[in-house]
């Protein structure tokens, strides 16, 4: 039985070990600056900053700084910065600077910054350092100014003597105002009646001014017309007898050129002939002199 019970006895069942659930890390910037590494980088600008005589750092110059980073703490490649990286690094710092340079100037020997960066950057650029004017201290921002003063309410105003005025200097027509109380309203129907009628004369002169003003805008418009076809018209006589004109005075020069070119070739051949006939004479009377001298 023993060995029965011991060879149907079954190992209890093993737990299956689920797999552990692998957490993501956090990404991390590869721009981190360390607070070593940040000291290197302010001292190498720093020194590069007074070589220049405080002027800007070329490219040339914030790779040399970046090369003196990476040759302390660029043992690892995320740790490697570039020139880019350098320079943006410094001109953050720059921004920080400036706030706890202002913080400073306004609590005046009451606040000392904590920032470890702050008394190496105040060497380098505390010179230069001009306070924003819209920075203004926090308790003078924050002083209220006493709201101005209310005038006096209208209570106040004394109207007495020009309200009360004796019954002796009315005009005897605010004396009868029962009168007019008991016939208002007559009067009242009265002047509606004549508003009523009024208004019915002047519908009736407005549509026929408006009737007429139609009829003058169709005669207008046929007018235009009218008006305009004659003023192209007249352009138009205008325009050819311009352009008859020219083609005249274009013709009148033509001549004029022509009758030009003909008197300078009539002048040129004369010339020429009388010269040739000089020539002839001086030929002729060389030669007559020749015989005579033979005879």
């Amino acid at each position: 039985m023993e060995e029965g019970d011991g060879g149907a006895s079954t190992s209890p069942p093993t737990a299956t070990a689920t797999p552990a659930k692998h957490t993501p890390a956090m990404p991390v910037r590869e721009d981190c600056w360390s607070e070593e590494a940040t000291h290197t980088l302010v001292e190498a600008w720093g020194e590069r900053y007074l070589e220049l005589n405080r002027g800007n750092l070329r490219q040339k110059h914030w790779q040399e700084v970046a090369d003196a980073v990476n040759v302390r703490h660029g043992h690892v490649k995320k740790a490697r910065r570039t020139d880019v990286q350098c320079k943006n690094r410094i001109d953050t710092l720059k921004k920080k600077y400036k706030i706890e340079k202002a913080r400073v100037s306004e609590l005046a020997g009451t606040y000392t910054s904590q920032w470890p960066f702050f008394s190496r950057l105040d060497s380098l650029i505390g010179s230069s350092y001009k306070p924003s004017p819209t920075l203004a201290p926090a308790p003078r921002a924050h002083r209220k100014t006493p709201p101005p003063a209310l005038p006096p309410p209208p209570s106040s105003v004394p109207v007495g003597p020009r309200s009360k005025r004796p019954a002796a200097a009315l005009s005897p027509a605010l004396l009868d105002n029962s009168f007019l109380r008991r016939n208002f309203s007559a009067m009242a129907a009265a002047a509606a009646a004549a508003a009523e009628a009024e208004e019915e004369s002047d519908t009736s002169r407005s549509r026929s001014s408006a009737g007429s003003r139609r009829r003058e805008g169709h005669g207008d418009g046929t007018d235009g017309y009218r008006r305009l076809a004659e003023a192209l018209e007249r352009f138009a006589d205008i325009y050819e007898r311009v352009e008859e004109a020219k083609q005249r005075q274009m013709v009148e020069l033509e001549k004029q050129r022509m009758q030009f070119a003909k008197d300078l070739e009539i002048q040129r051949m004369k010339l020429f002939m009388d010269s040739q006939i000089q020539l002839q004479k001086i030929k002729r009377a060389k030669r007559t002199s020749e015989a005579e001298s033979y005879l």
